[in-house]
């Protein structure tokens, strides 16, 4: 992957723009992209492949920015979608139907037909009676709805918990060993092509051997299922891959990984899917914010930002770490302290004990990795409104998402 940012006399940069322009034009907080990463990290997936039949799907849970998506769809990109909203921004953005895959245990009657009625390439089911309403919906329609049942491998990601999918303790998929007798039932269910198999065992792997002892158990399966006779013609092996969300950490490669799977998989006639999203989007986003005061108490020095866990929740909700980087590079020693926010619990904070820049009221800081799961995850909490979205190409950017006014708080109230 191309290095998105970068000090270029003393500024952080991306691409070529300075990121202390962009804030003091558009104010703080503000999520920043780099159009040229996103698009080097799709390409690295696609070129991967080489001349395997593929399709890469962006995971839109990880940035569903509606010009992110355009990008990606113009540059040939599918997507994977958790929900008819999600289906509802890929349509809107230009996306192709027909490079679209449906995930998720909890679809409902009217996100089905949503999709049906829209000619996705298939759905990823997660239960029998996910089977029975997507048949029954395809029937009304007098259409056959392709389907891939999510295989759950009972293969522990060693992941954060809460992003961990892959053992049986886990809501998702079909247990590994009783899949084989929901596809035997499932093939008299008339509107439905039973053509896949699907995979996703958790996200921010930085160890890819979990991902390939999954993929071992699912080719075995494969085997057995068409041995009894079930045409499957389909592998989606999910999305996972981890980044590098500090200098302690390696990011797996691309490159590699997928090189693995093909040679996996060579002579199967199998079409490989995968479905990334925080390795493509991740890297290639900051969350700009603005020191706004410093305070120092008997036991700690804090640094309060102007964002906080309404605009990056990830610290709170996952004990995440993200790099915090001075917009101007200035040579002022280092401090240790608590990076915090202005809303109102303690969980509000970026940084804990963290040795960083010494910074002050008015400078600016970059949340670095920001680029996945940082907006999508972004709430009104303590009525505080969204913040801006700008989306960086070469010496240009742009405002992809209009911060929120006050008056945007009580739209619907």
């Amino acid at each position: 992957m191309i290095a998105p940012y970068f000090y270029r006399d003393n500024e952080l940069s991306v691409e070529e723009v300075t990121l202390a322009d962009i804030a003091e034009k558009e104010d703080t907080p503000c999520y920043v992209y780099s159009s040229a990463a996103i698009l080097s990290q799709y390409r690295a997936y696609d070129q991967a492949f080489g001349t395997a039949p593929h399709q890469v799907c962006f995971a839109v849970k990880a940035n569903s920015n509606l010009s992110i998506l355009r990008m990606l769809a113009k540059a040939g990109a599918g997507f994977d979608i958790v929900s008819g909203g999600e289906l509802f921004r890929v349509l809107r953005a230009g996306g192709d139907p027909a490079k679209v895959v449906f995930s998720g245990v909890g679809k409902s009657r009217e996100e089905v037909e949503y999709a049906i009625t829209n000619g996705i390439h298939s759905f990823n089911c997660e239960s029998e009676a996910e089977l029975a309403l997507i048949n029954s919906i395809a029937s009304r329609h007098s259409v056959f709805a392709s389907v891939a049942l999510r295989v759950n491998p009972n293969v522990d990601a060693k992941t954060h918990p809460y992003i961990s999918t892959g053992l049986h303790d886990h809501k998702f998929g079909i247990n590994i060993d009783v899949v084989k007798e929901v596809y035997d039932r499932a093939a008299a269910l008339q509107h439905l092509r039973l053509t896949g198999v699907s995979c996703h065992i958790g996200s921010q792997l930085l160890d890819t051997n979990p991902l390939f002892e999954a993929l071992d158990g699912v080719l075995t399966l494969v085997e057995k299922l068409r041995a009894a006779g079930h045409p499957i013609t389909e592998l989606d092996m999910g999305g996972g891959l981890g980044v590098a969300y500090s200098d302690q950490q390696t990011t797996p490669s691309v490159q590699t990984y997928i090189k693995l799977i093909c040679e996996k998989t060579a002579n199967l006639g199998l079409k490989l899917m995968v479905e990334p999203g925080r390795s493509i989007a991740a890297a290639a986003g900051v969350l700009v914010s603005r020191v706004m005061y410093r305070k120092t108490t008997a036991n700690k020095e804090f640094v309060i930002v102007d964002a906080a866990m309404n605009d990056l929740i990830r610290p709170s909700l996952y004990q995440a770490h993200h790099e915090i980087l001075p917009l101007r590079q200035r040579s002022l020693g280092t401090i240790t302290a608590d990076v915090v926010g202005p809303v109102c619990e303690s969980g509000d904070y970026f940084a804990r004990d963290r040795q960083m820049a010494n910074v002050f009221p008015g400078d600016y800081v970059a949340l670095m990795t920001a680029g996945a799961y940082g907006f999508v995850q972004a709430s009104n909490y303590n009525s505080r409104p969204r913040a801006c979205e700008v989306l960086v190409e070469g010496k240009q950017w742009r405002v992809i998402r209009q911060r929120e006014t006050l008056e945007d708080l009580v739209q619907g109230e």
